[in-house]
């Protein structure tokens, strides 16, 4: 997180900037064509799976293998709710801190689809991070060591360590 908006949060040019781009490579809109970014067609049904098994059940130390087998980086005492939405596509991309606690429902996403373009890219939650339910987090993001994302909130930006932010899109509260 190098740039801070006059909001006191990362810029969206800086996790644009992370982002892979690809252009689709044919006629159709990008997500016809998702088995050639992804690895084909076995590795998304394996992680819809395996990410559908993971969000219905309540055991938290059963969650983290499964995680482990996506590719994800999973910290010790990490907590993920149920039903949290990881990309089927790129959950190896996803890295949660230690302590972190992940609100229900809330959708963690590495890629976007336009109708021209793939664009992919990771995500990082740190340690000690708080994300209330219901939230959405863009492709790219950082959230850094300690910071509050409020329930409901779209995390189209970083997120600076020790903050508090919420909204759609999210803004500073402290």
């Amino acid at each position: 997180m190098n740039s801070i908006s006059p909001n006191g949060l990362g810029s969206s040019a800086e996790r644009k900037a992370r982002l892979h781009i690809a252009p689709s490579p044919g006629p159709h809109n990008a997500l016809w064509y998702y088995a050639h970014y992804t690895g084909g067609y076995v590795r998304v049904a394996r992680n819809a799976a395996l990410i559908q098994l993971a969000r219905y059940i309540p055991f938290l130390p059963l969650k983290h293998p499964l995680y482990r087998a996506l590719g994800m980086r999973v910290g010790a005492h990490s907590s993920v709710a149920l039903m949290v939405m990881l990309d089927i596509f790129f959950p190896q991309d996803i890295t949660l801190g230690e302590n972190c606690v992940i609100g229900y429902n809330t959708t963690i996403l590495c890629h976007e689809v336009t109708r021209t373009e793939w664009r992919r890219g990771p995500v990082v939650i740190g340690r000690d991070v708080t994300i209330g339910a219901n939230c959405t987090i863009l492709p790219g993001v950082i959230i850094g060591d300690g910071a509050t994302v409020s329930t409901m909130s779209l995390v189209n930006r970083d997120v600076p360590p020790g903050a508090l932010v919420g909204g759609v899109p999210i803004r500073r509260i402290r």
